[in-house]
């Protein structure tokens, strides 16, 4: 095809017979099927063809050349600022775009023109924290559902903080293995919050007893998720529950009850300051003058000592092979410290609702066991 035949024959051609030519020109250029010295005529025939009245024709250059990267810059550019079904192939698709450039039109975009970012085959992460930043509730669940997404951490934060109240995107959050612990826990209590204010619960259980309830269920979700964060996470997530108010003496109790000896043990580097290596040592071999010294130093009262260092004692023997126990026993050891089931006060009463919950989730086990069998 001579290229100034084509510009003159486009100006009385069909609107299909103008998409089928272009498609066919595009497609010639983006392969080098064209001499070198009909391209620079060519991509001039191509722009010229921007201006094209019908977007059909546009739209058929974007699926000729969306996908290469032997693409005239400026034509793929114009593409990308065109109407939404004639932008979404060059956005979607095309190697050309630069991250500066996607950037700006998730700034500047509509909702389509996000979505469609954050479902490109490969998003950056410069670019995953830009749509964390300023994306819809709608467009950031596509970028958590895309896995050619490389999302930092603090991105994820971002997007839980944001639209957290959103149940879509807090659903496809949880279900994602890279969300990190504080980001759960976050989400939990978004979701507690949103719970306690339903209609519904509201009509139920009445506004106070609707607090408890979703008081406590987050409590024991928190200790599930405590469960499942790795080790590398706990400063991190120990660090969220201190900003949040939710690091209380009654949790890191609760916590080590049910023997999460690692996690209490970076609640105590973040609230002491000390050495991590130093603060691990003393949980594993201190005695407990030293083991007392460094609970004071956390703001733990005197009065909570005596259950922290038995309910330690059982789990490093525990640790070291010499005994078999779980929060049932450790919980009962240590309400024997406090005068057992006849022992009154607050701190008496936690210790009693831990023994009692970890009664009944051992009782529920065994009933689904011989329900099994």
């Amino acid at each position: 095809m001579v290229v100034s035949h084509f510009l003159r024959w486009i100006e009385t051609a069909r609107v299909d017979e103008r998409a089928a030519a272009a498609a066919a020109l595009a497609t010639a250029y983006v392969t080098r099927e064209l001499p070198f010295e009909d391209r620079c005529s060519a991509e001039a025939a191509l722009t010229f063809l921007l201006d094209d009245p019908s977007p059909k024709v546009r739209q058929a250059l974007a699926e000729a050349m969306s996908m290469s990267i032997n693409a005239p810059i400026q034509v793929i550019a114009a593409l990308a600022s065109d109407q939404p079904e004639v932008a979404a192939l060059v956005l979607a698709r095309s190697p050309l775009l630069t991250d500066a450039d996607l950037i700006d039109r998730v700034a500047s975009g509509p909702l389509a023109v996000q979505k469609i970012i954050a479902d490109r085959p490969v998003v950056s992460m410069a670019l995953a924290a830009a749509l964390a930043e300023v994306g819809e509730a709608e467009a950031c669940a596509v970028l958590v559902g895309n896995y050619g997404a490389d999302i930092a951490a603090l991105s994820f934060r971002r997007i839980a903080e944001r639209h957290g109240h959103d149940a879509r995107l807090r659903e496809a959050l949880v279900a994602d293995p890279r969300l990190p612990s504080d980001c759960r826990h976050l989400l939990l209590v978004r979701l507690g919050e949103a719970l306690k204010a339903s209609p519904l619960v509201m009509a139920s259980i009445g506004a106070v007893r609707a607090e408890r309830v979703t008081r406590e269920a987050c409590i024991k979700a928190s200790l599930g998720i405590v469960e499942t964060t790795r080790a590398e996470e706990h400063v991190a997530l120990v660090e969220h529950l201190r900003l949040r108010g939710d690091l209380t003496t009654s949790f890191i109790i609760r916590v080590l009850a049910h023997g999460k000896v690692d996690f209490f043990g970076a609640a105590l580097v973040v609230l002491t300051g000390r050495d991590q290596l130093r603060v691990r040592a003393l949980l594993a071999t201190g005695q407990d003058l030293a083991l007392a010294a460094l609970l004071r130093a956390a703001g733990l009262a005197d009065a909570t000592h005596a259950i922290i260092l038995r309910a330690l004692k059982v789990w490093r023997e525990v640790a070291n092979g010499r005994r078999v126990a779980g929060a049932q026993e450790v919980s009962w050891l240590m309400l024997r410290e406090l005068g057992g089931q006849s022992a009154e006060g607050e701190l008496a009463g936690l210790v009693k609702s831990i023994h009692l919950d970890a009664l009944r989730e051992n009782a529920r086990g065994h009933a689904f066991a011989i329900a099994a069998a």
